[in-house]
């Protein structure tokens, strides 16, 4: 089957996942940019389109244009899906859209404003029977694949203990008021909603754990905090986790720890042994046992599984990073609707996080910050008021 055609909302010159978006998208020759709404600004939105080598006729001034006069082109000739690359606050509504109009979609997390917005696209996916990703990126390390299949293998044990933490220090100052954009509307809670940081980064690490495990929050205790001063939104935070499978576990996150750079890590411990990864040196997993050395497993080798395997593309030792994860994520997107496509079903070794992931993260940065706002901490996790 031919190249599934991608429409773009989002991602103008200048921006930053924007351009991470398209490189992903691209690199595996299972999909073609065809047409985008690049900015609400209609000559920004051109001269990007422009840019990136598109015809004038296939740029549009908006998301709902695009989807409307695509909509009305040739099957053979109009996209397939759009992938959306905007702030938290214009995700909802070009989604519900595509959906309603008949498109597969692939958002940036998270996956909506609120989590009722989440909620209502979960109703639309459902209805519709199109498909939605959502690029939470880590998941596509071909590492963690290779922890997820050992954790389910058994060879860990029950699982007990669950860390992670996501560090980073670009916001330990007010760079949003000096113009930095990519900080301005994460502190701003009406393009990021109702957190920066646990919105950002925490929704990454508490989407890792329930990846890597299989195992669901089922209750968190937060403690979320906001160091800078005249910042309205969360820029650290520590969250005590409960897991439906009986693990307890600790989240970290802040973006105030200077001289971090993009420290994310996760480490499981059951009753036989215990891994460790590291998304600054992503190609190795550490597993740990109590009567013999420490064992490094190493991406592109004989010895990982089928599920790290197919998410490699180079032999061991050549480094394979975060491009290549977030491009696993369009690739198994793109062989689901294609599978879609033909009436056949979806294999499971070539997976994405999807709606459920979605709407499980948009759940995650509400009742942490509900948690951390109340004197009774714990708060079960569901969507019940």
């Amino acid at each position: 089957m031919k190249k599934l055609k991608m429409g773009m909302v989002g991602g103008g010159t200048g921006s930053f996942i924007g351009k991470v978006h398209l490189m992903a998208a691209s690199l595996d020759n299972q999909i073609e940019l065809v047409c985008g709404a690049f900015s609400k600004d209609p000559q920004k939105s051109l001269r990007s389109g422009l840019e990136i080598g598109l015809g004038e006729e296939r740029i549009y001034s908006s998301y709902d244009e695009m989807i409307e006069k695509e909509r009305s082109l040739p099957e053979k000739v109009r996209m397939d899906f759009i992938s959306i690359v905007t702030p938290n606050n214009t995700h909802f509504e070009p989604a519900r859209l595509a959906l309603e109009k008949g498109f597969h979609v692939v958002c940036d997390k998270p996956l909506a404003f609120s989590l009722e917005e989440a909620a209502k696209l979960k109703k639309l996916v459902n209805r519709t029977g199109k498909l939605l990703a959502v690029t939470y990126t880590y998941t596509g390390y071909p590492m963690i694949k290779e922890a997820r299949h050992i954790i389910q293998s058994g060879r860990l044990g029950k699982i007990r203990k669950i860390l992670v933490e996501y560090l980073q220090g670009w916001l330990s100052e007010a760079i949003e008021n000096t113009g930095n954009k990519q900080a301005q509307w994460r502190t701003d809670p009406l393009q990021a909603g109702k957190s920066c940081t646990m919105g950002d980064i925490g929704i990454h690490a508490a989407n890792l754990a329930e990846y890597v495990t299989a195992q669901a929050i089922s209750h968190l205790c937060s403690d979320v905090a906001t160091f800078v001063p005249g910042r309205k939104l969360d820029d650290d935070g520590s969250i005590l986790l409960r897991f439906n499978g009986g693990a307890r576990g600790v989240l970290t996150a802040s973006q105030i720890c200077t001289g971090e750079e993009n420290a994310l890590k996760i480490q499981v411990y059951g009753e036989k042994g215990g891994l460790e990864w590291h998304q600054m040196e992503p190609n190795s997993l550490i597993l740990k046992w109590p009567n013999r050395p420490k064992e490094i497993l190493r991406t592109g080798t004989s010895y990982v599984s089928e599920a790290a395997s197919v998410h490699t593309r180079l032999p061991a030792g050549h480094p394979e990073g975060y491009i290549e994860a977030f491009a696993n994520i369009y690739r198994n997107f793109a062989l689901a609707v294609k599978r879609l496509k033909e009436g056949k079903p979806i294999n499971p070794l070539f997976d994405f996080p999807g709606i459920e992931e979605g709407v499980r993260g948009m759940l995650f940065i509400e009742k942490a910050i509900e948690s951390s706002q109340r004197d009774e901490k714990w708060v079960k996790m569901d969507d019940e008021k």
